[in-house]
């Protein structure tokens, strides 16, 4: 299956975007697809070969999750790359159009249980949800 991509220009240094993207307790404020969803913890070992584990939850208790992953690459302000257990692989790449000015661009292996579609969808609302994020804090 070909890789599903992504993007977003957010207003904003691409250090800040950076940081948001990557810290833990920046993660847990915009880390769901849904406001009916949070986020309730981030852990975030930032090298290669480190680890990150994000707790999906929904708010009402009723499902639950861990987004796990390990990180292959790690160029601070750049790029990030990093697979699933199940040996999908994720690449964040952080462009710098200006200095106020990043895109964001995420290119994901799907996974074989849902549509395309459907984890297009899922995935931007995360970064929808970052940027609006980033923009207002």
């Amino acid at each position: 299956m070909e890789p599903i991509k992504i993007d977003i220009t957010i207003l904003a240094p691409v250090q800040k975007v950076w940081d948001y993207y990557n810290g833990p307790k920046h993660i847990t404020k915009w880390n769901f697809a849904h406001e009916s969803w949070h986020c309730p913890s981030s852990e975030n070992d930032l090298r290669v070969s480190g680890k990150f584990k994000n707790r999906m939850e929904a708010k009402d208790g009723s499902f639950g999750f861990d987004f796990e992953g390990i990180y292959d690459e790690v160029i601070p302000n750049e790029r990030i790359k990093y697979h699933m257990e199940d040996g999908r692989n994720v690449e964040v790449v952080f462009n710098k159009i200006d200095e106020n000015t990043t895109n964001v661009k995420i290119v994901f292996d799907p996974e074989k249980q849902n549509p395309v579609e459907m984890q297009r969808d899922g995935w931007y609302a995360i970064l929808n949800n970052f940027h609006k994020y980033v923009e207002n804090n």
